[in-house]
């Protein structure tokens, strides 16, 4: 069973979900961030892959992912590390990153490797809406994996309104066009956006990313939102603290 719809039917609101790259700061370290996470009061947890040419990310991922490939990470390492997770972690794990790796590595197989590991969905920001829906739907489905889409502020309503008909997990909705780690501006326009998406009453939930990175952004987020993204700082946290001070990020946040 998907964990991504369970957990939106049981939690409403405030829902923590962290980001952070595969094989940062050590090779090593996926498993051990992620069982320290959801220990923490993290909900979600949505785990990067790295790739070499990032379209969407700042210099603090960007440089995660930089790290992470020359500590030798890749997608066959990754399953590998993640064929132990679900005998310590319960809440909702997701991929996140760009196409290529996984063409590459091959779209049905990446599904079913990531179904086997108990993967529930997958954000992969560069995979048009038409090219998923026409080709690798019935794959996604196939392996009951979630496609997240990412909304915008430039997104026109009606195809806000499409991705919450293909959607069958929750809806990213990035706090403004511009790269992770930038902060939300908190103007009229910002809050304008985060209440038209309130409005919208899709029937999908979602959740506010790019920009979150304390308690203050977080909460602001939440009064529109089932809940919100962070990354950047986490990874950031990661990459100066080390993971044995995971418990203490979360804490601050929540």
């Amino acid at each position: 069973m998907n964990r991504i719809p369970k957990l939106f039917e049981q939690k409403k609101e405030n829902i923590l979900s962290v980001f952070y790259t595969a094989g940062f700061p050590n090779l090593n370290d996926t498993l051990s961030i992620a069982e320290a996470l959801e220990e923490s009061g993290a909900d979600m947890l949505e785990i990067g892959f790295p790739f070499s040419d990032p379209m969407a990310d700042g210099p603090v991922i960007q440089n995660s992912s930089e790290v992470a490939l020359e500590n030798g990470m890749n997608l066959k390492l990754l399953f590998e590390q993640l064929k132990e997770l679900r005998k310590t972690v319960s809440i909702p794990v997701l991929l996140m990153g760009y196409f290529n790796p996984v063409v590459q590595y091959g779209v049905e197989r990446f599904c079913k490797d990531a179904h086997a590991v108990g993967i529930d969905g997958l954000i992969i920001p560069d995979l048009p809406m038409q090219e998923y829906e026409s080709i690798y739907k019935k794959t996604f489905d196939e392996y009951h994996i979630s496609n997240i889409f990412l909304v915008t502020p430039q997104s026109s309503e009606a195809r806000i309104r499409k991705i919450d008909e293909l959607s069958n997990g929750f809806i990213y909705v990035l706090s403004s066009s511009s790269i992770t780690g930038r902060t939300i501006d908190q103007d009229a326009g910002t809050t304008a956006y985060f209440q038209k998406m309130k409005d919208m009453k899709l029937k999908n939930p979602f959740l506010i990313g790019f920009g979150i990175g304390d308690k203050a952004t977080f909460n602001n987020a939440c009064k529109y939102a089932a809940g919100a993204i962070v990354g950047t700082a986490f990874v950031k946290h990661l990459g100066t603290q080390g993971i044995n001070t995971i418990n203490k990020f979360v804490k601050e946040i929540k």
